[in-house]
């Protein structure tokens, strides 16, 4: 048995300092259980050490390479330790410091550099794109291999997010003012820091307008974004190779069943069809006024998808400030 602890990320506030510690051994988990079909944790608890929050965690044996690699694109931890009682004859805890491999294939600031108004948590936006991965049959496979896809981009964190790991990404979303600022703010950022961007834009007749970037040298990323309606996203994406993952944050101003289940009515077949067979879908909603269950029910009667209800799924609802005070995150998978 090896003993390892995990620092939980730093956050900014008390009630992001909550988020973090509530989500952590989720993500953890689904990242080891992901890459093995015997879940290699034989126990987990929160400690705290020096005045710092971590998770002590045993594992049947020692953290390979590749776990080690995937430990470093986790959003809720920071830091990684192996953890001894005692060495020789000194009492402990002592740590060594665990260095995991991974290189963002941007500069990280590119997630939490844009400010505006209505932005999700950053950390929950990589959340959520590693449980949509952990979750699908691409759990394997290295971020740069896949796609992904938020339908209701917003300002594009979880664009950023997706770059930042090292996927392609694509994204509609329906307000002008937000799509062109983020454009702009892509090319900025690029100029800022030194990296090739190429821009080709787009006028999509009767349906909108949209961007491609390609971004980087040797082994340059894609993102595409386009301004629309996210009922069209299957026009919109025309062109776009499919995704193997869609991850959303659900508008919060919805204050109505109706309005959100007319949204996702409409919506949700046409998401489900872009994706690939075994692409995983994660969606995070205020759940005070709309359930889980009538999530889940919503889902499965509009679409052919696969919620994933069993711990830790069923376990992902939050708090996150005074007005959204239950949130909570669904995921499904196509078939």
């Amino acid at each position: 048995m090896t003993t390892y602890v995990a620092q939980i990320a730093p956050q900014r506030s008390t009630q992001y300092a909550a988020l973090a510690n509530a989500l952590a051994p989720h993500e953890l988990r689904l990242c080891l259980s992901s890459r093995s079909p015997d879940p290699p944790i034989t126990s987990m608890e929160p400690v705290e050490l020096g005045g710092q929050d971590y998770l002590k965690f045993e594992l049947a044996a020692p953290l390979d390479e590749g776990q080690l690699r995937e430990f470093g694109m986790l959003a809720m931890t920071s830091a990684f330790f192996e953890h001894r009682d005692h060495l020789d004859a000194n009492a402990g805890p002592w740590l060594r410091p665990i260095e995991t491999g991974f290189t963002p294939a941007f500069p990280p600031d590119l997630v939490v550099t844009r400010r505006y108004k209505g932005k999700t948590n950053e950390l929950f936006t990589q959340f959520l794109c590693n449980i949509a991965r952990y979750s699908s049959a691409f759990a394997a496979e290295p971020w740069p291999s896949l796609r992904l896809f938020d339908p209701l981009a917003g300002g594009g964190t979880t664009l950023f997010a997706a770059l930042v790991l090292g996927a392609a990404a694509a994204g509609v979303e329906k307000t002008s003012g937000d799509v062109e600022t983020t454009a702009a703010f892509i090319e900025q950022y690029a100029r800022e820091q030194h990296i090739p961007c190429k821009l080709m834009e787009q006028r999509l007749k009767k349906l909108g307008r949209r961007w491609w970037f390609t971004l980087g040298k040797d082994e340059p990323s894609q993102c595409v974004l386009a301004c629309g309606d996210t009922v069209q996203s299957a026009e919109l994406m025309n062109g776009v190779k499919k995704p193997h993952l869609i991850v959303t944050d659900l508008p919060y101003g919805i204050q109505h069943h109706g309005e959100l289940t007319g949204l996702l009515g409409k919506a949700l077949p046409v998401w489900a069809s872009l994706l690939l067979p075994g692409g995983a879908i994660a969606m995070a909603w205020e759940s005070t006024r709309f359930p889980r269950a009538d999530m889940i029910s919503l889902v499965e009667a509009t679409c052919p998808l696969i919620v994933l209800n069993e711990p830790p799924y069923d376990q992902l609802s939050h708090r996150v400030d005074r007005v959204i005070k239950h949130r909570d995150v669904l995921v499904a998978r196509s078939y």
